[in-house]
């Protein structure tokens, strides 16, 4: 394995070039879904596609998703495979191929919409989230194919749809459609977060739940409380029980940081225009994420409760919506992907990685709930999302490295 492995290794370190064409070829394309104005990422898939088969990786397979919304139809998740010689799993590196918005655009300090290379730095939209592993994950198998080497195992890329709003028409779709595509051998990797370091594994998310709080109460002039029933009032004290819901699911888990559940009330509409008008509706929303001991059932109840509460107190109607609901099993510390994973690491990094959990979500929270082990992880400085965006380059090449180390 070692000298393959050098010679795998040397290929991935002179690969500056293709990290870099990559990144310009795909930060080039906008590739923002309908719930950002966008028109999906078809357009980068197909040059995604052409690429993979003009340097060689030509086992490409589409599960595409239907979304009328969009031109052509289809959302896509295309997976490339790269056959190894054992077939008793794969190794699969996830990502997605959707972005977010660049926000406020005179805030860039370069084009978001090109890559620009900066020491070492690769700046634009997506670049880190989520093109760094992408394209480490394509130097990876490219590092095989174009030296003719056969890996130990299987390699499979899969390009998603849709991660950044929800993962409806990506994970989603294929977990629901085509969930045969797996292995519960398989080890799964999904470079969409990590550290500066690459010493994180992440194994386990919080369960997540978004909720739309409506009270609907009596709207009067200001000077006259006692004939209204201040929507706004009522609204503001559910958020406080909604926030000490924290003291009730007080259960520590030391995986997570913090380690302790939270409920906190965030965007609150406008209800009345003038300072003297007593409001009649209000609407808030609270963004709660829970330690996975606990289930949403629990939660969903004692919150019926708190609300029971207040609507009585203040003889008001609340409406609840659920925004978003997600629990999600852990990978186990001792499972395959990860004692294999935290072996690469070692050897490429130098480095004794460590198990973590997340508060925030990702497609992992699906393949775990459907009984399939795995981790997410990458070497990155989590810019993701930000105004001046970067990727660095020499992480996508040591990413690349331990990839392809799994793989042999």
């Amino acid at each position: 394995m070692k000298a393959n492995f050098d010679t795998i290794k040397n290929y991935i370190s002179n690969q500056e070039k293709k990290v870099i064409e990559l990144e310009e070829i795909l930060t080039g394309i906008p590739s923002l879904a309908p719930e950002n104005n966008g028109d999906g990422e078809y357009k980068k898939c197909i040059a995604l596609e052409k690429y993979l088969t003009a340097h060689g990786i030509t086992d490409l397979k589409h599960y595409d998703c239907p979304d009328p919304r969009v031109s052509g139809g289809l959302r896509p998740n295309l997976v490339a495979t790269i056959p190894g010689k054992d077939s008793s799993y794969a190794v699969w590196v996830c990502t997605h191929l959707d972005v977010v918005p660049v926000g406020e655009k005179s805030k860039w300090n370069t084009d978001p919409w090109k890559a620009t290379v900066i020491d070492g730095k690769i700046y634009g939209r997506g670049t880190e989230d989520n093109q760094q592993g992408l394209i480490s994950g394509v130097i990876a198998a490219l590092s095989f194919v174009e030296q003719n080497i056969i890996p130990e195992h299987t390699i499979k890329l899969l390009f998603m749809a849709d991660e950044e709003v929800g993962s409806h028409y990506g994970m989603g779709y294929l977990v629901k459609e085509h969930l045969e595509i797996f292995g519960k051998q398989d080890r799964i990797l999904i470079p969409d977060g990590g550290d500066e370091k690459g010493e994180t594994i992440e194994i386990a998310e919080k369960n997540i739940a978004w909720f739309k709080f409506h009270t609907i109460g009596k709207q009067y002039h200001g000077s006259r409380p006692d004939l209204a029933k201040n929507a706004h009032l009522a609204a503001c004290d559910l958020a406080l029980r909604v926030h000490d819901m924290k003291n009730v699911f007080n259960r520590q888990m030391e995986l997570f940081e913090p380690p302790f559940s939270t409920f906190e009330p965030t965007q609150k509409m406008q209800n009345v225009e003038g300072v003297n008008i007593i409001p009649g509706d209000d609407i808030f929303c609270a963004d709660c994420r829970i330690n996975p001991c606990y289930s949403l059932d629990e939660v969903r109840n004692e919150l019926k409760k708190r609300i029971g509460e207040v609507e009585a107190k203040y003889g008001v109607k609340i409406e609840v919506e659920e925004l978003q609901a997600q629990e999600s099993k852990a990978t186990s510390e001792t499972s395959s992907v990860v004692t294999d994973l935290k072996q690469a690491i070692k050897a490429v990094h130098g480095i004794d990685a460590r198990c973590i959990g997340i508060g925030g979500g990702t497609v992992g929270a699906e393949l775990r709930n459907e009984g399939f082990d795995c981790v997410v992880w990458s070497t990155m400085d989590s810019l993701a999302h930000q105004v001046n965006e970067y990727a660095v380059i020499e992480n996508t090449l040591i990413d690349a490295q331990t990839i392809a180390y799994i793989a042999l």
